[in-house]
């Protein structure tokens, strides 16, 4: 990948127009007429198109996650206690990544699905959806 510090300033800027009208002409035109005009390896090298990249990556990151800790949980409870109801695993499903987390430990000391459910009881619904 190119480096900004071994180009010239009219390289640079060359690079950054190429980058701007790519991303304004994808909100007009198909994606295949923008590939035909423009070559993606001068896209890729925009800073735009790296945060975009990047953000997109974070949260591909954050969502695999959740989903993982999710479906542990799941087995875990249904494991300890039998089958869990569609209701509470609703309820587990829209927990944050951080009480999800909190539940993992907490679900060690389930002996009923009464305990789940008074756990969950306890998370305020603001609580639930603020920390994704």
């Amino acid at each position: 990948m190119l480096s900004l510090k071994t180009l010239n300033a009219s390289t640079v800027v060359a690079i950054a127009s190429s980058a701007c009208v790519q991303v304004l002409a994808g909100l007009r035109f198909d994606k295949s007429l923008i590939t035909q005009l423009f070559r993606e390896d001068i896209m890729q090298e925009s800073v735009i198109y790296q945060d975009i990249l990047q953000k997109g990556l974070q949260q591909g990151e954050e969502r695999g996650k959740k989903q993982e800790a999710i479906e542990l949980i799941l087995r875990q409870l249904t494991r300890r206690l039998g089958a869990i109801e569609p209701e509470t695993e609703e309820q587990i499903r829209a927990l944050s990544i951080t009480q999800l987390e909190d539940l993992a430990e907490a679900l060690l000391d389930f002996t009923s699905q009464s305990d789940v459910i008074n756990y969950l009881a306890n998370i305020s619904p603001s609580q639930a959806n603020s920390e994704d």
